[in-house]
């Protein structure tokens, strides 16, 4: 039975996670802004098999209240094995365009508010030379595209940032786990046009979860995106700014 973090817990991809882990019987403990989806998500993960819920109504850009929020989940579950950090907005590009505040709003929120939680939750870990972190980032951080970049600049950070944590914490037996999924069909991507290429919340959670049993270092979602961000990596600069991606 695992004792399992989950921030931005009323995201697609975190309730599907989490209705997986609540079939094995983990305890939970949530956190997301929406008190009344979290009251709603820890009702129907109790009923699907999970031991204990327990849930925190939180804004990540409050810095601040980041101490507290992981001190009530410890206190909660009783100690912590495994946090998976979810939360995250879809960032307008052309709005963002016009606005260095919504830029730096957006930076901050999928990007900076993450960082914020992984240093505390890394000492944490590294103190009892115990856990697993799981970060989903995204494909769309491995090269800044016009259509995204907003987004895929903070995407970047974090992949950056866990390469180097899960380096700094391997000696101390931590997993740090970065998930890059590729298009992903949620309430967030509602509006775009749906192809092969798009993959439901169910499958990506279901891969996250198998990943967290014993893998470590950068897992994309489904498998194939990790040929097709190698491929556009590796596209010449002079001909990459010539493209309309």
């Amino acid at each position: 039975m695992k004792k399992i973090l989950i921030i931005g817990a009323t995201s697609a991809i975190a309730e599907a996670a989490a209705r997986n882990w609540a079939q094995t019987g983990d305890q939970l403990f949530l956190v997301a802004r929406s008190t009344s989806k979290l009251v709603n998500l820890a009702a129907d993960l109790e009923v699907r098999g999970s031991t204990k819920v327990g849930l925190l109504s939180l804004d990540v850009n409050d810095f601040a209240a980041h101490t507290a929020m992981l001190d009530t989940a410890e206190e909660t579950l009783q100690g912590l094995d495994t946090v998976l950090i979810a939360h995250g907005t879809l960032s307008d590009q052309a709005a963002c365009q016009q606005s260095v505040d919504l830029t730096l709003q957006e930076i901050q929120t999928n990007a900076l508010s993450v960082v914020a939680l992984l240093t505390q939750i890394a000492n944490r870990f590294e103190a009892r030379k115990s856990g697993t972190i799981i970060v989903i980032s995204s494909v769309a951080g491995d090269r800044g595209r016009q259509s995204n970049y907003v987004y895929g600049s903070a995407k970047a950070l974090v992949t950056a940032f866990t390469s180097g944590l899960r380096q700094r914490l391997q000696k101390s037996g931590i997993t740090v786990l970065t998930i890059k999924p590729g298009f992903v069909d949620t309430p967030m991507t509602a509006d775009f046009k749906k192809g092969p290429l798009w993959a439901s919340a169910e499958k990506v959670a279901k891969d996250i979860v198998n990943a967290a049993n014993g893998k470590n270092g950068i897992f994309y979602t489904p498998w194939f995106w990790l040929w097709i961000m190698l491929i556009i990596k590796h596209i010449p600069e002079f001909v990459f700014v010539k493209l309309k991606l």
